[in-house]
């Protein structure tokens, strides 16, 4: 299990050392369950309290908090960030493939960089390029002409068409499919004729996708991922979907195609957002929202009927199914009164 001074820690986490600099800290845990050797953090003054109980060799809090420690602690301005930081470094997260496995199936005429890694029976095809420090988990399958940038890891089973071109530094977790051809057909008398899908799938640079989610490829121009984009798990994004830097999506959420978003927005999970249509930069969408128009102005936005118990809901549904006649009767009503006038 590896190790780390508490004054080592603090130096890399640029915070201010309050206690014995020479605890060994290995390892992250909360405040419930903290014990010797392992380092938790305080985000709300709720928990003060909980101090007097914790047996975490040290604690990232605020100045504040810094009168209720008990023992040894690391001060910091934003602990919750600091939290995500030493979690990080004290990370034992085992890479998806050490070294080139023999069952691998690497065509001759892929580049492979320094120091890559492919895992028991991945598939890399013919002129794929892999940047240095890329690590294939077990079973990926790498489509033709594809390129990967320095650094990023592909967990098991993840498959990547053709032609796709993935940035530096990302991250995609199992079972998610980059490039699938996008839902495009034309109709021909009830007859659906499948229309090729010829555009690629562009991923900028430090981009994290979540297990099981697919990313279609663009029909005739590419589907597009900014920089700093985080995906979670199980989303479908249609072809020609572009999606700005710094964008957040959360798990189960469904964009149709040729849609637009921002960047520096929040998706909540669930989400359902209509094509050919565009989203402008910091917005925030809900968990379970409904967008079916465009947004131009930055905000938070929501739809959707909150859990309520079923025989209140039922009279919800009951007046939401009414108001259109309501509405005809209020403009009845008002109509009649500016007739009085």
């Amino acid at each position: 299990m590896p190790s780390i001074r508490l004054a080592e820690l603090a130096r890399q986490l640029d915070a201010q050392l309050h206690g014995d600099g020479d605890i060994a800290i290995t390892g992250v845990a909360s405040m419930q369950s903290a014990g010797a050797g392992q380092i938790t953090f305080m985000v709300n003054p709720r928990y003060r309290e909980q101090l007097a109980e914790c047996q975490a060799s040290a604690v990232v809090m605020t100045q504040d908090d810094l009168p209720y420690a008990r023992g040894a602690a690391l001060v910091v301005k934003n602990p919750y960030l600091t939290y995500a930081r030493m979690a990080q470094i004290l990370d034992t997260t085992p890479q998806p493939a050490q070294n080139i496995a023999a069952s691998a199936v690497i065509d001759p005429s892929a580049k492979l960089g320094n120091n890559v890694s492919v895992g028991a029976n991945a598939v890399i095809e013919s002129d794929v390029e892999l940047g240095d420090n890329v690590a294939i988990g077990a079973g990926c399958f790498i489509g033709k002409r594809t390129r990967l940038g320095a650094g990023t890891r592909l967990w098991a089973n993840v498959t990547v068409y053709h032609d796709i071109q993935i940035g530096e530094h990302c991250l995609i977790q199992s079972g998610t499919v980059i490039g699938a051809d996008g839902f495009g057909y034309a109709n021909d008398r009830g007859n659906w004729v499948k229309i090729p899908q010829l555009g690629r799938v562009i991923i900028g640079d430090r981009v994290e996708i979540g297990a099981c989610t697919t990313i279609d490829r663009g029909a005739l121009d590419d589907t597009l991922i900014g920089n700093g984009v985080i995906i979670d798990n199980q989303c479908q994004i249609a072809h020609n979907v572009v999606i700005g830097d710094n964008t957040a999506v959360a798990g189960g959420v469904i964009m149709a195609g040729s849609l637009k978003i921002g960047r520096y927005c929040m998706i909540g999970g669930a989400s359902v957002i209509n094509g050919h249509m565009e989203i402008c930069d910091k917005v925030t969408v809900t968990g379970m929202g409904m967008v079916m128009r465009p947004i131009t102005e930055p905000g938070i936005y929501s739809s959707g009927i909150p859990l309520q118990p079923n025989k209140v809901w039922r009279k919800t549904a009951a007046l939401v199914m009414n108001i259109d006649e309501m509405s005809k009767r209020l403009k009845a009503v008002e109509r009649k009164l500016n007739q009085q006038d």
